[in-house]
């Protein structure tokens, strides 16, 4: 079986059926509103399909892959599950499994803009691992925030014909683009509908609901040089900027040259000795 939900249909491009400003805040860190969509995809989905669900035992979440830095829809996955693990208590079931499909991403551009051929074959040069033997012969639960090509699906379908993976699968989605003539780049459009500048990210980041995920890391790593230093000095916490260098090392990120420069910068200063964090900004920025 292989079925797909979607919560929200995108057909018009002048009439977005979730709130853009929300939805761009969700995919720079958000988790405020990573819960509000977990909950509101949990409750579209569980009333069209709460039969299915109580018709298995044996059922696995899993989100988009990545490697070590979550993606957005890591944060919705987990509150989704946290919604339905509620739900299958209430009904003497067993909690959802957890699994993931690890990715090595080759790549630094933003595929937001792009086409759909374009993206299966950009993100077709990554490298993929799945655990075949866990997520064999269950209902496997594979979440997004939203459907514009289709291209990480049929990634995904991929992945598991090529591991000769037998089950039943369902493919979430908080929203979906239904309209085939609607370019794809809409979403670039939704998700800097709000992160816009160093300004706008810095508020997302300096409220306390933030987590970093690849999205954000990304986006700080590639900054040019004065939004960079904008960017730092407006961020309030410098506990952050540790945490985005020890993310940004376990993706290996040091290993890619677009990202260098503002990781060296990140680890000279938050290891540096003095306090003078204003003078360090003014010297790399001359």
């Amino acid at each position: 079986m292989n079925l797909t939900y979607s919560l929200h249909k995108i057909t018009d491009k002048y009439n977005c059926p979730f709130s853009e400003a929300e939805y761009s805040k969700f995919k720079f860190g958000d988790s405020t509103i990573a819960q509000k969509f977990g909950d509101e995809l949990f409750d579209g989905f569980i009333a069209k399909y709460k039969d299915m669900i109580l018709a298995h035992d044996e059922i696995v979440i899993l989100p988009s892959p990545y490697l070590s830095i979550p993606t957005a829809s890591n944060y919705l996955s987990f509150y989704f599950k946290n919604r339905m693990n509620e739900f299958l208590f209430d009904h003497n079931k067993k909690a959802l499994a957890e699994s993931k499909i690890y990715r090595n991403q080759t790549y630094t551009t933003d595929y937001g803009n792009l086409s759909y051929e374009d993206r299966v074959k950009m993100i077709s040069n990554d490298t993929y691992y799945i655990d075949k033997n866990y997520i064999s012969g269950k209902l496997c639960l594979f979440m997004d925030d939203i459907k514009i090509t289709g291209s990480h699906e049929h990634i995904v379908k991929k992945i598991l014909e090529d591991y000769g993976v037998q089950g039943e699968f369902v493919f979430l989605y908080y929203a979906e683009l239904i309209n085939k003539d609607i370019h794809p780049n809409i979403e670039n459009y939704y998700n800097y509908f709000f992160v816009k500048d160093a300004e706008s990210l810095a508020s997302v980041i300096n409220h306390d609901s933030f987590v970093f995920n690849t999205r954000t890391v990304k986006y700080i790593l590639k900054l040019p040089k004065m939004e960079f230093n904008e960017l730092l000095d407006r961020i309030e916490d410098t506990a952050s900027l540790k945490e985005l260098f020890r993310l940004a090392v376990s993706n290996n990120y040091h290993t890619i040259a677009e990202y260098k420069e503002n990781l060296t910068f990140i680890y000279t200063l938050t290891n540096q000795k003095s306090n003078n964090y204003g003078y360090q900004l003014t010297e790399r920025s001359t």
